[in-house]
């Protein structure tokens, strides 16, 4: 689903990439919405894609369930973006030694983009060292990254557009990904 005048098919040329997954019973989708810097207010293009049903959610390997869904929406794009921000951890501790789903996407990738997390819930380990509070909110997010420093991307994370606790492409990239689910219900 691109946006008018825009091809499915999404030439990643932009700095950042955001990417989100949603889960149904009969499909599962995800997003991506490209913006060329953090602060940016619209994005430059975005799309969604339907896959068949994720496989079921283990404790503690997410990152099974959700990583080829984000691989797929990078699949054969090129240039690499240089940022991917996801919803989740990089990371699941302090000492980085526990990989979130983050991290693997970053492995996968080899690098060749910094990976930055943003959870919207603490996750017991992560410390309060990479929280971050934006627009009127007392509630955190959680940032955490790979391939770029930590304060950089929550600087990065607290200065995207939006006046409210969740930056308003990131809402975009989780509305995409759910809308893309309802089509098949």
């Amino acid at each position: 689903m691109a946006r008018a005048g825009e091809s499915d098919d999404l030439a990643i040329s932009a700095m950042i990439a955001i990417l989100d997954a949603a889960y149904g019973d009969a499909a599962a989708s995800v997003s991506c919405v490209l913006c060329a810097a953090w602060d940016a207010a619209a994005p430059i293009q975005e799309c969604a894609q339907l896959h068949p049903p994720a496989r079921a959610y283990e404790p503690g390997q997410f990152y099974k369930r959700e990583l080829p869904l984000l691989l797929a929406v990078l699949s054969g794009r090129t240039p690499a973006p240089e940022i991917i921000l996801i919803d989740g951890y990089v990371w699941l501790d302090d000492e980085m030694k526990r990989p979130g789903l983050g991290a693997h996407l970053f492995e996968a990738l080899q690098g060749r983009s910094a990976v930055v997390g943003l959870a919207k819930t603490r996750f017991r380990g992560v410390g309060s060292g990479f929280a971050i509070t934006r627009g009127r909110s007392a509630s955190p997010l959680f940032v955490t990254a790979q391939g770029m420093k930590s304060d950089e991307a929550a600087a990065g994370v607290r200065g995207m557009s939006g006046a409210h606790r969740i930056p308003t492409l990131v809402r975009r990239a989780d509305a995409l990904a759910r809308a893309a689910l309802v089509r098949t219900e």
